[in-house]
This record gives structure tokens, C-alpha cells and sequence, in this order.
């Protein structure tokens, strides 16, 4: 796919209105859904002189039960009103969830809640484990001495950089000790757009989008895939430059709605990757300041 002539995603001075953005988000999602899935999948058989390599408009209205002419309206951006069974229906026609249609954020444009002193203790006495606070743009608001030298020297960025999202695309050091980098960028692009349902105005969302867009055309490509996912834990692999290869398994804790902050960590899955965190938080304790 070729991404370099595309326009901007999100410009960060857009004028559209909160529901202008998230009706074109919607419309851009269904039909991006739409072009990458087969008729073999919904259970509809593939004609000889097909062309369109996905569904069809009027097969996604007939397996919603809904009319092809307000659906393509859907597809346009129109205005117009969609219930929660209707979307439902789309969802279950082409697999997928909706994050893009959900009801908007009951209090859009506030702040994450301030990381208090005893959260800041608790990741103090997870050390040797890794974690974090990251809100659901994936900035880290607060983290403890391992995690700070888990991907990158995290103590040498300024605030504004420490993004994880951001990092994953643009910084070497991080890059380099994410294992099964794609699949891992694909998947925090993917979590960050179903976040995003209820932020489409708010200006830290479109700073952050344009910076990606400017800085990175992988992510560019990455996020015209439209995909959706949830906020997951699962183990991984992280490659560590001072203490080798670290198996783990990312937890998420909610410390408020499902799309607002989390303490993220980072336990061992076996005694070897124990043994090796404790070192890294001896080599992080050693570059403090004194």
C-alpha cells in the first residue's frame, strides 16, 4: 500500500465538530471492514464475475437487514441517526466491534486523574517489576526504576516524548527491544483508534496523531487499516540491551473506566527473566543522581 501521498488522518488544526470527526472515522472503518473481508466469511458465495475483492454494499445491508441506500449514506458521512441495533447488526456483519459508534465520552476533554503519592508507592514496591501509569493514548504518566530502563532510557526523554505509541514508531532503543515489532505496533495502533471514540476533539489526541503522521510512514500505513481492537494483557518477549531476552506478561490494572488510565506491569513468567529484572533495576538504582 502505498502511503506517502495520503492526506493527513487527523490534522491537528482540523475545524470538523466532534461529530463530523467521528462520523468520517465511522465511514472510513466500515468501508476499510468491508473491502478486506470475503464473501466466504460471512457465508455468501464468491460469483465468477465478481470485481469487488470484499463485500458489497448490498451484501452488508442485506446481512444487517438494513436498506443499501441508508447504509451507503452511513458510508458517506451523512448525517444521519444510527441506533445501537442497527449498529449491532453492522458489528455482527462485518465481525467486528464497534469502538467508532459507541456513545461519546460522558466527560470529553478532562484530564487524567493526577497520579497521587501513594501510586507513585506502589510502583515504587513493585520494583523489581516493571509497570507503569499510561493513560489511553499510551502517554506514561508515572513509572518506577526498571521500567525505566525496560525499552529505552526512559529518564532521558522529556515529558512530552514519553509516549509509548510514539516511541514504538520513532525511537531506535525502544524499537529495537520490542520482539515481533509489526504485530506489536499494528496491535497498540489498533488499541489507541478504539480509545480514541470518545477523543476525536480533544487537541492532545490530534497533536499526538499528527505527530505520528509526520514522523512515521509505517504508521501512517498501520493506521489505514482501520482495525479495532481491545486493551488486552498477553505474554511477551521484550529484548533488553544491559540484561538479554525478558519473558513477561503484560497486566493491565483499570484504575477508572476501561478507556481511561492503567497501571501496566510487567511480571517475569519464568525465574530466569526474575533474575534478570533484578539486575536491571540494580543497574537503573546505580544511574540514579546522586
Amino acid at each position: 500500500m502505498t502511503t506517502m501521498a495520503a492526506e493527513p488522518l487527523l490534522a491537528a488544526d482540523s475545524t470538523e465538530s466532534p461529530s463530523e470527526m467521528r462520523r468520517h472515522e465511522l465511514a472510513a472503518f466500515l468501508r476499510s471492514r468491508r473491502e478486506r473481508i470475503t464473501p466466504e466469511q460471512v457465508g455468501l458465495v464468491r460469483g465468477r464475475r465478481r470485481r469487488t475483492p470484499g463485500l458489497r454494499r448490498e451484501e452488508v445491508a442485506q446481512l444487517s437487514a438494513v436498506g443499501v441506500t441508508w447504509y451507503t449514506w452511513l458510508e458517506q458521512a451523512r448525517d444521519i441517526q444510527v441506533s445501537a441495533q442497527v449498529l449491532d447488526a453492522l458489528a455482527r456483519a462485518l465481525l467486528l466491534d464497534f469502538a467508532l459508534a459507541a456513545a461519546p465520552d460522558p466527560a470529553p476533554g478532562t484530564e487524567c486523574p493526577t497520579v497521587t503519592p501513594a501510586l507513585r508507592t506502589m510502583l515504587e514496591q513493585l520494583d523489581p517489576i516493571p509497570a507503569c501509569v499510561q493513560n489511553s493514548r499510551y502517554d506514561v504518566l508515572a513509572y518506577n526504576r526498571t521500567y525505566s530502563r525496560l525499552l529505552c532510557d526512559l529518564d532521558a526523554l522529556p515529558p512530552e516524548d514519553r509516549n509509548c505509541l510514539l516511541l514504538a514508531f520513532t525511537h531506535d532503543d525502544w524499537r529495537a527491544s520490542i520482539v515481533d515489532l509489526p504485530e506489536v505496533t499494528r496491535m497498540m495502533a489498533a488499541k489507541v483508534r478504539a480509545s480514541m471514540a470518545g477523543h476525536l476533539a480533544e487537541p492532545a489526541w490530534k497533536a499526538l496523531l499528527h505527530r505520528l503522521e509526520t514522523r512515521s510512514p509505517e504508521f501512517r500505513e498501520v493506521w489505514e487499516r482501520h482495525e479495532v481492537v481491545d486493551q488486552k494483557g498477553r505474554t511477551k518477549y521484550i529484548r533488553n540491551a544491559r540484561v538479554g531476552l525478558l519473558h513477561v506478561e503484560h497486566t493491565n490494572l483499570w484504575l477508572g473506566p476501561a478507556s481511561g488510565p492503567r497501571l501496566v506491569s510487567y511480571p517475569p513468567v519464568d525465574e530466569e527473566t526474575r533474575t534478570r529484572l533484578e539486575r536491571l533495576h540494580r543497574i537503573a538504582l546505580a544511574a540514579e543522581p546522586k
